[in-house]
């Protein structure tokens, strides 16, 4: 098209103009000549560029794998890459993390173990997420629940998001868990989760426990609100001044059905990688918390809670009919629950 554009304009130019010399011909021809060119390499350059920019855009962004991590070969299934819908990862988009549960029961310590555990920089420990019934109400909308937890899309006060090393929550046995245990141990085995277990040794300091926070929850004894957990010794001494009475007929019985659930929960989950702990282990040697560390492959860090105990002390001072439970555990392999395992 530049061509017969240029041609056309030559003929036209030439024949329509007066005679002139041969020399103002051949500058006139020239001049022409030199147009066209000019034209004819801007609309290259332009088809140039247009595919230059096309080719650009059509070109894939290639993302780089991560290097491959300085483990043992075991460990490999344990170590992940989330990448989160609700956020980048950014500059720690290859920190490896890993995943855990602690699986406990109530007033057995694990909020005080959690608090521990979120002390530290790199570990984000979710709570108890399976306290909401919905959650936990099928083994689908437990296993979405999960999902969203280690895919680092759940967003909570304990979340470190892009640098968390280890993720998880705490998970109390009567949440659903032992009822949809074959699906939660394939799903932990799938997805490389590890388990902490967190019981405590002494059963009868925490049927206590349990009994003085289910009143509490009526008597909201702290200014009318309900608190389960207290961080100051004055708000611990006013909730330690209730003395729950213990049925000793009962006692036995309950203390056996604990035991069971615990030693069932063992089972269940022992095809898992996991570790056991319990309460007053911790408590009385704080090395324990470097073996959980150690556990979920985070650096070592001194761990510290703002969480005060409540029930402290000897036992015979937290219950009203303390002679009653003597002469009911006496002789059975529950008497050394009446003696103080800690001063704490």
């Amino acid at each position: 098209m530049a061509d017969d554009l240029c041609s056309f304009t030559k003929d036209v130019f030439i024949t329509k103009a007066p005679k002139k010399s041969p020399l103002v011909l051949r500058m006139i021809v020239l001049v022409f000549a030199m147009v066209c060119g000019v034209y004819i390499c801007s609309i290259c350059v332009k088809q140039i560029s247009t595919r230059s920019k096309a080719g650009f855009l059509n070109i894939p962004v290639i993302q780089k794998a991560c290097p491959e991590p300085n483990i043992e070969p075991w460990e490999i299934p344990y170590v992940h890459y989330p990448k989160p819908k609700t956020y980048s990862r950014a500059q720690c988009a290859c920190n490896p993390v890993r995943y855990f549960a602690i699986l406990s029961m109530q007033r057995s310590g694990s909020g005080w173990f959690e608090t521990l555990l979120n002390n530290h920089t790199n570990v984000s420990s979710n709570g108890e997420i399976f306290s909401v019934k919905v959650r936990r109400s099928n083994i689908s909308t437990i296993v979405e629940t999960l999902d969203k937890i280690y895919n680092l899309d759940w967003l909570s006060s304990a979340s470190k998001n892009e640098c968390t090393a280890a993720v998880g929550l705490k998970w109390m046995l009567n949440q659903g868990l032992m009822q949809h245990h074959t699906e939660i141990v394939e799903y932990f085995n799938t997805r490389g989760v590890s388990i902490i277990f967190l019981f405590r040794r002494n059963l009868l300091r925490r049927m206590i426990s349990v009994l003085a926070n289910l009143y509490d929850r009526d008597a909201k004894l702290l200014n009318g609100t309900h608190k389960s957990h207290v961080h100051s010794p004055h708000e611990a001494d006013i909730l330690a001044k209730y003395k729950p009475t213990i049925n000793a007929t009962l006692l036995i019985p309950n203390l056996k059905q604990v035991e069971e659930t615990t030693a069932k929960a063992l089972e269940y989950f022992n095809s898992t990688r996991h570790i056991i702990l319990y309460y007053e282990d911790v408590v009385k040697n704080r090395t324990k918390l470097t073996d959980v560390q150690d556990f979920l492959k985070v650096p070592h860090r001194e761990l510290k809670s703002r969480q005060v105990k409540i029930h402290k002390g000897s036992l015979s001072q937290q219950v009203e009919n303390w002679d009653d439970l003597k002469k009911v555990i006496k002789g059975t392999h529950y008497e050394s629950f009446l003696q103080a395992d800690y001063r704490k």
